[in-house]
């Protein structure tokens, strides 16, 4: 283990959010239902803050830089069910802070979901209007330009928390489950997530190597194509890496991505996402979301019927949050048996 690197990360200062260590259980009946020899769940969306979800760990630092730094009034943006924008609009309000959220495309006719609980935390909304999502970076940096000419401290936080800072939330979650694998004996083989900005799977990556954790990492995509996310991610870990003053450590072939369960596209529920969110529910009692983890369990389902994970031993799952989503009109679960 690096201790050094951990020891840099634990200077840094965090705005105490989650409720940490998240639970690590395991999952058996679900397990036997997806065909794996042994299945655990890290419940990051029991992190209780926000409605939870892992997008706090890195907003404890980032709220800690901007509180730094000054800031009165917090800028960042996704979609309209955006995890990230309804955890970062608590911790705006929990820091005495204001919010103000991009989001792309039209503003639906009804607030529902994390764009209702997002609203309700007090942020302000605006939608650009156009479908392109890269267009909400413009947006945030024009929001935080706007901000800052009438006077007032904005602070940026990219889609997602995918910064270098936000990397490292995550860094702090790999070596957390490291000790609870520790405590419960417990070795597991692979640890799959959902991946959509990129710095959860970062964050994990350089966690595991500054450990020298055994397992390996696995991302099934519910956002980018495969090769721009391996692309984004080990730029990201090599930022995170180089402000805890170590080398970029993560190789092209660590970066394990599966692609193949987008569907139409990012936020838009699957029928293999619908299944597998009705198979959780009714095998486990857990809820999973139509946007992130019901899209990564469907493709663990898929790569696990293809006897992937087979001799692998114990399998952690992350549980990155995101339940609001399904009580918005867009994310119609179906209620037949998987």
């Amino acid at each position: 283990m690096n201790l050094g690197a951990y020891a840099r990360l634990d200077a840094l200062p965090r705005e105490r959010l989650g409720f940490l260590p998240t639970p690590l259980v395991e999952a058996p009946q679900l397990a036997r239902s997806i065909g794996l020899p042994q299945l655990w769940i890290k419940h990051d969306e029991l992190i209780g803050f926000g409605f939870g979800g892992n997008k706090v760990r890195g907003l404890e630092l980032l709220m800690a830089n901007a509180r730094a730094q000054g800031a009165d009034v917090i800028v960042t943006g996704a979609g309209a069910q955006s995890n990230h924008v309804r955890a970062t609009a608590a911790a705006a309000a929990h820091a005495g802070m204001e919010a103000v959220a991009a989001y792309w495309g039209e503003a639906p006719e009804q607030a529902q979901g994390n764009l209702r609980l997002t609203r309700l935390l007090g942020a302000q909304t605006r939608f650009t209007n156009n479908a392109d999502r890269a267009q909400v970076d413009a947006a945030i940096a024009g929001i935080a330009n706007e901000l800052r000419a009438a006077g007032r401290r904005p602070y940026a936080i990219p889609r997602g928390g995918a910064c270098a800072l936000g990397v490292l939330g995550h860094v702090l979650a790999a070596r957390e489950l490291h000790r609870q694998c520790a405590a419960n004996q417990l070795r597991p083989g692979t640890i799959v997530l959902a991946v959509g900005s990129g710095a959860t799977l970062a964050g994990w990556l350089l966690g595991s190597a500054l450990l020298g954790a055994e397992w390996r990492i696995e991302g099934v995509t519910v956002s980018r194509p495969a090769n721009e996310v391996r692309a984004r991610v080990r730029t990201l870990a090599a930022e995170a890496a180089a402000l805890l003053g170590v080398p970029a450590v993560i190789a092209e072939s660590d970066v394990v991505v599966h692609e193949g369960h987008i569907g139409a596209g990012y936020g838009v529920p699957t029928e293999a996402g619908d299944a597998a969110i009705v198979l959780a529910a009714r095998a486990q009692g857990v809820f999973f979301d139509p946007t992130y983890t019901g899209k990564a369990l469907a493709g663990l389902i898929a790569l696990a019927g293809e006897g992937r994970y087979a001799e692998r031993g114990p399998l952690v799952f992350l549980h990155t949050g995101g339940e609001p989503a399904l009580f918005a009109q867009g994310a119609r679960v179906s209620m037949s048996a998987p």
